[in-house]
């Protein structure tokens, strides 16, 4: 193992962070913390109680993996596609580093980021609500999973991506639709049967249920389904990037 080489791609990609803070930490919270204001206040004072919980801590970890998919995502692909728009990429795959140390580095770094910012949100969180964890190992595990399989879709999405512009496509037009439509904001018990059967073909559905269930001991879908779910998905996700690496799918002139 290359411990300084993917300490190197790590160190960079956080600094870069820091030089973005606004962008990548700021923004993303006032964000969250505009959902618990206008959700939390407007609807909330029109809806008591979910399940036995309050509509505003109800909606805490949905909100929470809405920031955590979409920063994963759009932080991955931007660390991996710039090197391929600059073609630095190439000085990369050349140095004494394997594939999976650059996926480390790269992937790590992201999910780091993404870390920092759902505890910065569940922080913040506690402003607002009256918030309880009652399985904190567990909701902690939620969150670096759920970092890491997503900045692995990310990294998908940066090889994949031909412009700037694609980039943007997967987060804004399926990651956060999705989310908003996988329970973020309700449960799918509320829905009409039909909707709820429809409902549990959105795979971000496993994913708030499972993070919900960590808070409150209880969420739509069962929990090792939820955690079944999320390990196959990035299970999915690496067997991708092998693909990748060993066609040079996107990486050679």
């Amino acid at each position: 193992m290359n411990y300084r080489g993917v300490l190197a791609i790590y160190k960079f990609e956080m600094a870069r962070t820091w030089r973005t803070v606004w962008q990548s930490i700021v923004s993303p919270v006032l964000s969250t913390a505009l959902y618990f204001i206008v959700f939390g206040a407007a609807i909330g004072s029109r809806i008591d109680e979910i399940d036995g919980i309050s509509y505003g801590s109800f909606i805490v970890p949905g909100l929470i993996m809405l920031s955590l998919l979409t920063q994963s995502v759009s932080n991955a692909s931007f660390g991996i596609y710039f090197p391929r728009f600059s073609g630095t990429i190439y000085e990369i795959l050349s140095a004494p580093v394997s594939y999976f140390e650059v996926v480390l580095g790269y992937v790590g770094a992201a999910a780091t980021k993404s870390i920092i910012l759902g505890v910065i949100i569940l922080a913040t969180a506690g402003f607002f609500v009256d918030l309880q964890v009652q399985h904190p190992f567990l909701m902690f595990g939620f969150l670096v999973l759920t970092s890491v399989t997503f900045s692995l879709l990310g990294f998908i999405i940066g090889i994949w991506a031909e412009g700037f512009e694609k980039l943007q496509v997967v987060p804004l037009l399926v990651i956060t639709p999705l989310t908003f439509l996988g329970g973020t904001f309700y449960s799918i018990s509320m829905l009409p049967p039909l909707w709820q059967q429809i409902s549990l073909i959105n795979p971000v559905v496993y994913l708030i249920s499972g993070f919900r269930w960590s808070f409150y001991g209880q969420g739509d879908v069962n929990i090792w389904v939820s955690i079944a779910f999320s390990f196959g998905f990035l299970f999915a996700c690496l067997a991708v990037i092998a693909w990748i690496f060993k066609t040079g799918y996107k990486l050679r002139p």
